[in-house]
């Protein structure tokens, strides 16, 4: 991922140079192919490459029109064929995808945007009314931060120069925090007051005067895809992904991919490899990693990835990851991290990743990210369900709750209840899901924000679109704000990609009638059929994937002494986000192998962690801790009791 920056100050006033070397030496770690700036007296950009394409090799950025404009992009642009053909003569083949975007922008200025099609965000400076325009594709993997003060603008594609340079202390975003704990923070957000993230699939107009977002594409919720035979419908789904997959194999570098032996990464990889057979794909070759932990018993991948390897006559990167799964209470200081997540557990994988990238000369690392909010792998009907309610079909609502319920051998009238429930209010839907919110929250941090705890906007709603689609919606932004809390790594140099994220792959499984993707005992069926003779059969037909539940809990029992030490004198508490004494005792119990929320766990230990880290570099004030001295000896004798037999 290449990085970009900006700062344009409001008052004319030249930009400090000082400020601006300091902002350089932040960025140079993401630029292994080189920094270059604009300047003019009262604005800069920067723009740092990492090339992953053939044409990107030469691009010049900052990249000036002969209007004066001034583009920085960071990005990969797909249709880039439609665009030279649209465009004529003013571009050509060999031109490179900054320039197209530059030319597209002078011909159809903000309209522009929703013809973009890829992973990319572009910065865009007019000198002569003076305004900035900041965009993002309607994913959003490329970052792009801004923060607008009385003085100016910042911008950039990382948030740490907008943490670091500088001397001012930054306040936390609550809002953002009770995110991160609900679910994900809105995409929108960042965990710093005043500093903002552009939309995924919007476009940022800056001036001196105003700053407004305004979006530029959208699904559209009335377009239907209807075949009359399955057998469409599945050479559908193997086009588009197959173009998806050739789209992100655009590159003269060799390309990785995850393989766990699910089949979401061995489709991307049995596909690859028949794209790159076929002559069909830029890239020389497709790399795998594959992850492993011999100490959880519920995760023994190796014998699925192993079938795809042999059947590819390859054999990949085998990264064992059961000693970073424990609870780490070690921050790593060497890299500052803007979110939290970066302890010294992660950085020894990622270090571990990177190298095993680097040393094959992968710059792109495909994820599987996706595939199973889109392509069935819930297997429920509740979505196919609710259409039925709202249609009022009832011969169908009656015959498929009866293919269900022998399906899930479970009540029709339970399904029924539980397809009425999604169009009920999120507050008296959670009054019968009572793991919603974990009871080591502080309350009146979960009541100032209840409505985020509850499932903000989850309701389906009975008239309008289909709720299908509502649910389909609903998934992709919670995937917009999984994605839009990746931090780019401090030591790697590699761009993560999503096949499953898609624009046109995600348009057609939108469209398409909900039965063909899941079917009454057939989670993801249509991609099932689809892929037949594509991938192994022993993975198409798995049951279910691994998951992790053991590792926790010994990683819990081992760091007791230490969690409790951390509970002890939590900046959590003093900011008044969670309770340390019923905290440690979810920990207790989940040492104990009672079944806890073990993603919370680990995110609390990792935003507290990280916090810490803030504090001791100055970046935010630390809270006030003496309403917790008091309860200290108390937790570690709670802690001292809980290995007392009896």
């Amino acid at each position: 991922m290449s990085v970009q920056f900006g700062k344009w100050n409001f008052d004319g006033m030249p930009i400090d140079q000082a400020y601006l070397e300091q902002v350089r030496s932040l960025l140079v770690r993401y630029a292994p192919d080189g920094l270059s700036i604009y300047s003019s007296n009262d604005i800069k950009m920067i723009h740092g490459a990492f090339h992953t394409t053939r044409e990107s090799q030469r691009e010049t950025q900052p990249h000036v029109v002969q209007s004066g404009k001034v583009v920085t992009w960071d990005g990969r642009l797909d249709n880039r064929h439609d665009l030279i053909r649209q465009l004529g003569t003013i571009v050509s083949t060999e031109s490179t995808d900054v320039v197209i975007v530059a030319a597209a922008y002078e011909r159809w200025g903000n309209e522009c945007f929703p013809r973009l099609i890829g992973d990319w965000a572009v910065s865009i400076w007019d000198p002569h009314t003076r305004t900035l325009i900041l965009s993002k594709d309607f994913v959003g993997p490329r970052h792009l931060h801004y923060e607008v003060t009385s003085h100016g603008v910042i911008w950039s594609t990382v948030l740490t120069p907008l943490i670091l340079a500088g001397t001012n202390q930054h306040q936390l975003n609550e809002r953002w925090i009770a995110g991160y704990f609900a679910s994900f923070p809105s995409s929108t957000l960042t965990p710093f007051e005043g500093i903002h993230s552009v939309p995924a699939g919007m476009f940022v107009t800056i001036t001196k005067d105003n700053t407004h977002s305004q979006g530029y594409w959208a699904f559209d919720p009335e377009k239907q895809t209807r075949y009359k035979k399955d057998v469409d419908y599945e050479e559908h789904l193997r086009a588009v992904l197959s173009c998806s997959l050739q789209r992100r194999l655009r590159s003269p570098w060799p390309v990785a991919s995850e393989l766990s032996g699910g089949m979401d990464s061995t489709s991307i990889v049995c596909l690859a490899d028949d794209l790159i057979a076929r002559g069909a794909a830029q890239t020389p070759r497709l790399d795998t990693v594959s992850y492993y932990n011999d100490a959880e018993p519920n995760w023994d991948e190796r014998p699925y990835f192993s079938t795809v390897e042999e059947k590819r006559g390859r054999t990949g990167v085998h990264i064992d990851t059961g000693k970073y799964t424990t609870f780490c209470t070690t921050m790593e200081r060497a890299h500052f991290s803007p979110l939290p997540g970066a302890d010294q557990n992660a950085l020894d994988f990622e270090n571990e990743l990177s190298h095993a990238l680097k040393s094959r000369g992968n710059r792109v690392l495909l994820s599987g990210i996706g595939g199973d909010e889109t392509m069935g792998g819930v297997p429920t009907p509740i979505p196919e369900l609710a259409d039925l309610i709202a249609a009022r079909e009832w011969r169908r609502l009656a015959r498929q709750l009866k293919n269900w319920s022998l399906a899930k051998r479970r009540p029709w009238m339970h399904l029924l209840s539980e397809a009425l429930r999604e169009f009920l209010s999120p507050r008296i839907a959670a009054k019968r899901d009572k793991n919603r919110i974990v009871p080591w929250l502080d309350y009146s941090f979960v009541r100032r924000h209840e409505p985020l705890f509850l499932g903000e906007g989850s309701r389906l709603q009975f008239f309008g679109v289909r709720p299908s689609f509502q649910v389909n919606l609903a998934a992709f932004e919670s995937l917009k704000r999984e994605i839009a809390c990746a931090i780019p790594s401090p030591v790697g140099r590699y761009t993560r990609s999503y096949p499953y994220l898609d624009r046109d792959l995600l348009e057609f499984l939108y469209s398409i009638p909900r039965e063909q993707l899941v079917r009454p005992g057939r989670r993801r069926s249509l991609m099932r059929r689809a892929l037949t003779g594509i991938v192994p059969h022993e993975i198409l037909e798995r049951r279910r994937k691994a998951f992790v539940v053991r590792c926790p809990m010994v990683g819990a029992t081992r760091a007791l002494p230490s969690l409790a030490n951390l509970c002890s004198n939590m900046l959590l508490e003093g900011l008044g986000f969670t309770d340390p004494g019923r905290l440690l005792d979810t920990f207790i119990r989940l040492s104990h192998g009672q079944e806890e929320n073990i993603i919370m766990l680990m995110r609390a230990v990792k935003l507290e962690m990280w916090l810490r880290d803030l504090c001791e570099r100055t970046i935010i004030k630390a809270a006030d801790q003496s309403t917790n001295s008091g309860s200290t000896h108390l937790l570690h004798d709670r802690c001292f009791q809980s290995f007392v037999p009896g």
